[in-house]
Parts: C-alpha cells; structure tokens; sequence
C-alpha cells in the first residue's frame, strides 16, 4: 500500500460513477465530499471533534482523563485488544473513529497487520493524526493510511476486513446499530470487533428512554451493548470491565 500514491490521486465509484479525491493528507470518502453548497446537521457530541482545539487537546490532556473513569490507559487497553485481535493477525484492521490516531499508530507499528487504516468523520482529527505520524519514521515508512467516513456508512466490501476497533467511540455515535450493523459487514466471517467506551450505570428499563434524551453522548450499560452487538449478528462476546470502563469483543459468524 504506497500511501503517497493514494494521497496523490482520485478514483470514481463503478457502481455510483460518484468522484473522489484525496486532501494530501486522507481520503475523503464520505457521501458528501466534493459537495459545495449542501451541509449536513450533525450532533453537537459529533461537532465538537471536528473542532481544530479537541483535535489539538485530545492527545494532550483530554485522553488522559479518561483514566478517572477506569480506563487502564492507552498502552495497558492497545495491550488488550492486540489479545482479542490474535485469531486476525496478519490481517486488515480498520480503526474506526481513530480521532487522532492514537490507537492507529500503536496497531501501525506493531507490524501485527497487512494494512491499518485510520478511519474518521473529524478532518481536524485526521490532520492530527497526519502530524504525528510524519514526525515518526517508524509509522512513515508503515502501512498506514488515512481516511474520512462516516461509521454507519463504511467505504469497504462486505466481508474484505479482518478486525475493526472503536477506542472510546460508541458513546459518541449517532446510531450505533447503525454502526455496529456496519462493522459487521464488514467483517469477514470469523473477523474480529474490538470496542471501548464509557459505561452507564444499570438503570430500571422505564426510566432509560427518558435519562436518555437529556445526555449528550450515548452512554449504554454493559448489557445493552451485548445485546446491541448480538442483535447486529455478531457471536461470541465477551467483556472486560472496571468502573466505568468496558471493553468488548465479538466476532462474526
């Protein structure tokens, strides 16, 4: 994969005939890109990533304190997914909403995969990411390239990767059957979907719809993302949990 060439160039959609182009930096591959006077409304939990300051804080500070809410930190939780990513090594791996790259250029230089692509919706977020790997060599010279789409509509075959991972993303997605619907597509059988977010405490079913419509980000309780993953056709999940902290794992049939 010569990343420099990607960069460098265009294709058209056999299928759509619709054109993309690159931005030097990422491949814009979302529904609107190239679009003039056409703007989407997105969700403030969505905007606010797409801030040049979030993208700017979120490796210097912002990710940090995650850690009060139990999340092990970036290289104890990169740790455990390499475990649940074993049966896919050698493979594709997609990480989703990879924000600033921080999780992409661990997988990157792990040399563990064929291809990593570091997927977003926020261009701010991918500029960022773009920053830190040229200051790397040993991520310039990997397979890594950078892409902008949006989760619940995926630029990749049915079946043609082998393990996606969402780090600290479900609770910032619009949908997210959507986007688990997605991943699973995606997926070949037997592939590999690894996540992470912030827990919602168990609360009783009557009063979930109504908390639900004040919070900013979608927060879910440990079993409703198994069953969020179940009902999307995932199998074979398994969870890790401390505090406020979950990571979750499934496969595809």
């Amino acid at each position: 994969m010569c990343r420099p060439a990607i960069y460098r160039s265009g294709f058209k959609c056999k299928k759509c005939n619709k054109t993309y182009s690159s931005k030097n930096i990422y491949l814009d591959l979302t529904v609107t890109a190239g679009s003039k006077d056409y703007n989407e409304f997105r969700p403030a939990r969505t905007e606010l990533f797409r801030s040049p300051l979030v993208s700017f804080l979120y490796e210097r500070g912002w990710r940090q304190n995650f850690n009060r809410s139990g999340f092990p930190g970036p290289d104890e939780e990169f740790q455990m997914a390499r475990e649940y990513f074993k049966p896919a090594e050698g493979g594709v791996l997609v990480d989703v909403s990879c924000g600033s790259g921080l999780f992409s250029r661990k997988f990157a230089k792990s040399g563990a995969y064929a291809k990593v692509i570091a997927l977003d919706f926020s261009e701010n977020m991918l500029r960022q990411c773009y920053d830190f790997i040229k200051n790397d060599e040993t991520i310039l010279n990997s397979n890594l390239a950078l892409v902008r789409a949006d989760v619940s509509r995926l630029p990749f075959s049915s079946g043609s990767i082998d393990c996606v991972h969402a780090g600290a993303a479900l609770h910032c997605w619009p949908s997210p059957s959507n986007a688990v619907a997605e991943i699973n597509r995606i997926l070949r059988s037997g592939g590999v979907f690894v996540g992470t977010t912030f827990l919602r405490p168990s609360t009783p079913a009557l009063f979930r719809s109504l908390g639900r419509g004040s919070q900013n980000y979608n927060n879910l309780t440990a079993e409703e993302i198994e069953d969020l993953c179940t009902s999307c056709g995932l199998l074979n999940y398994t969870s890790k949990i401390q505090q406020s902290f979950i990571m979750f794992s499934a496969q595809k049939p």
